[in-house]
């Protein structure tokens, strides 16, 4: 993707490549914006923004989000709507665009990870951090229906991360890391934590 013009959707939620989420659309801005997007490439950026934490949305350069490409649409009544997006590669902005439209427009550019130096070092990463995502759900006593598949051959830390439950401003900050290794490093703590959890509740009892 080479620098392109994209609407932007600032919300209070991160949303990974290679992931699916579920957004109600109800803000007439928005109803407009989903509307445009559809008439072209169904894509728009989603920004986490959270407004209770920093006030309003600055649509400044150097912000980091994901291309959300529309899956499905259910229309509503009174013009709102759900979707289902598609998370496909990172954007940082450029700069605003303001060309009259309601909802926000920046210039953006792909943000891609940096080359592995130790890729058969990063496949074992894979496979060790997937075993302790694995431990953790065989602790569960219902695994989540709508996991994602998972392939060692495929970036990985994205899939895992959007299956745990993490504060976003975590998630944004593995968002902007651009190296899978350093993600998968930031996921292992929490997957052991989680096994450290569960052996504790299980341990004996007096």
């Amino acid at each position: 993707m080479s620098a392109r013009r994209l609407p932007l959707f600032p919300l209070p939620l991160v949303l990974f490549p290679g992931t699916l989420i579920p957004l109600h659309i109800f803000e007439p801005r928005y109803r407009r914006m989903v509307e445009d997007v559809m008439a072209g490439d169904s894509r728009f950026g989603l920004l986490y923004h959270d407004p209770d934490e920093t006030g309003p949305f600055l649509n400044e350069p150097g912000r980091v989000g994901t291309v959300a490409r529309i899956r499905r649409r259910l229309p509503l009544p009174e013009g709102r709507s759900l979707i289902l997006v598609f998370g496909e590669g990172r954007f940082r902005t450029l700069g605003e665009v303001s060309e009259g439209t309601p909802y926000y427009e920046a210039l953006v550019e792909p943000y891609e990870d940096e080359p592995e130096e130790d890729r058969p070092g990063l496949m074992v990463q894979r496979s060790r951090t997937l075993a302790l995502f694995r431990s953790v759900l065989n602790t569960l006593p219902h695994v989540p229906a709508t996991l994602p598949s998972f392939s060692l051959q495929e970036e990985l830390s994205f899939k895992l991360a959007a299956a745990v439950r993490m504060d976003p401003p975590w998630q944004q900050e593995l968002l902007e890391m651009r190296k899978e290794s350093c993600r998968l490093s930031r996921l292992e703590p929490v997957f052991r934590a989680g096994m450290d959890r569960w052996r504790r509740n299980e341990g004996p009892r007096a």
